[in-house]
């Protein structure tokens, strides 16, 4: 129920989450940080779906910190909108904890990715490259933890490294910072789309740690889940590449039903300010099973919502309910502690004009360096390619 302009966001508690989920003998599902994808809107989608837990896309800490035009783009929530983990990509506490503060409002928890294996971030400080500085990936987890309430989430998304021994001492000492969980993705930084996920390190993970796990990679399917589950005995799994072609994947079903397609016009006819290429993307993906090549080809071809609206209506008899309406909250942030950390960290603040823009650090380099990059792994990193025609 919509709680009124007036009042505060209700807040859940993702602890809450996973205690009676192992109390009923299950597991957690959970929808991953795709850069781009897992906005607002494909949240929405994916929560009819069986999903139990939504996180944003991956945010640069110092644009969001920046640049108003950066969190308008990254960030939008409603009241529905929960449970949700706002992921951010950082490197410096004092913009980790900034941006921690600014979303507090309007989220449930924060994320710190250390797992993106761009090249982009790695070489710049973010992703993978906290893994080889446990000290400051510490420092960034703990800072957030004393600062915020116990029920307030603080986790991290790390990759599983070699010797496994090292891993597992790093997520001890996590868990000796206070993190309310730890997601784990199967592959090392090194290894490639199609190298099987070490399952087998994922299990030992979990041996070694009694805060919940969320195991992540190759997960396609509810059977795959499922048997994650058993041979893991994680507290959650998390689809990226799988939820993002089938988001009724928690649901059982193995390709996107119809209904599925006409949830997600029905959800972007009612918030207009959805791209295109976002409303064309995720069509792409969810299609690909139900198209053949000619009208796989086709469909990429089109290039406005009224073209797509057409061609749906032509091969599944579906349109906009155009009676439904969407609702988001206007975020507010404050920005003066920002400022005043800056200040101290030496950045000549008076120099940024943290409004405008034009400063938008980190975030805008990401954008245009992933696209360069093409398909990643479920690390929140953007999928270019869209069919194989």
């Amino acid at each position: 129920m919509d709680p009124g302009p007036n009042q505060i966001k209700l807040k859940t508690n993702i602890a809450d989450l996973f205690d009676n989920a192992k109390q009923a003998n299950s597991y957690l599902k959970i929808c991953a940080p795709m850069v781009r994808y897992s906005k607002l809107e494909f949240r929405t989608l994916v929560r009819n779906y069986g999903v139990d837990l939504c996180f944003t896309p991956m945010v640069m800490a110092d644009s969001f910190c920046r640049s108003e035009k950066a969190r308008q783009n990254e960030f939008s929530t409603n009241y529905n909108d929960t449970p949700v983990i706002a992921q951010f990509a950082a490197q410096t506490t004092y913009e980790y904890l900034s941006c921690a503060e600014m979303v507090f409002p309007y989220v449930d928890g924060v994320d710190l990715n250390c797992g993106c294996p761009q090249r982009w971030a790695v070489s710049t400080g973010y992703g993978c490259a906290l893994l080889k500085d446990p000290q400051l990936l510490k420092d960034l987890t703990s800072t957030i933890r004393r600062n915020f309430p116990t029920n307030f989430s603080v986790s991290a998304k790390i990759r599983v490294q070699r010797p496994l021994d090292i891993t597992i001492d790093l997520v001890r000492q996590l868990e000796k910072c206070g993190v309310t969980f730890i997601t784990v993705h199967g592959r090392t930084p090194t290894q490639k789309i199609g190298e099987p996920s070490n399952v087998e390190y994922l299990a030992e993970i979990k041996k070694s740690i009694s805060i919940p796990m969320v195991a992540n990679g190759d997960v396609k399917t509810l059977d795959e889940a499922n048997e994650l589950y058993e041979r893991t005995k994680c507290d959650g799994t998390m689809s990226a590449r799988g939820i993002l072609s089938n988001p009724t994947l928690f649901s059982g079903t193995n390709v996107p039903s119809v209904s599925c397609l006409q949830n997600w016009i029905d959800i972007v006819h009612a918030n207009p300010n959805v791209t295109f290429q976002c409303f064309h993307h995720h069509l792409s993906f969810m299609m690909e099973k139900l198209l053949r090549r000619k009208q796989r080809i086709a469909f990429n071809q089109l290039s406005s919502k009224g073209q797509v609206h057409d061609f749906l209506e032509q091969h599944f008899g579906i349109v906009p309910d155009r009676s439904k309406t969407g609702e988001t909250i206007v975020c507010e942030y404050d920005e003066s502690k920002f400022r005043q950390r800056s200040t101290e960290h030496d950045i000549e603040a008076k120099r940024i004009e943290y409004n405008s823009g034009n400063n938008p650090g980190k975030f805008f380099e990401s954008q245009l360096t992933s696209d360069d990059e093409g398909e990643s792994d479920e690390d929140g990193v953007i999928f270019s390619n869209i069919f194989d025609t």
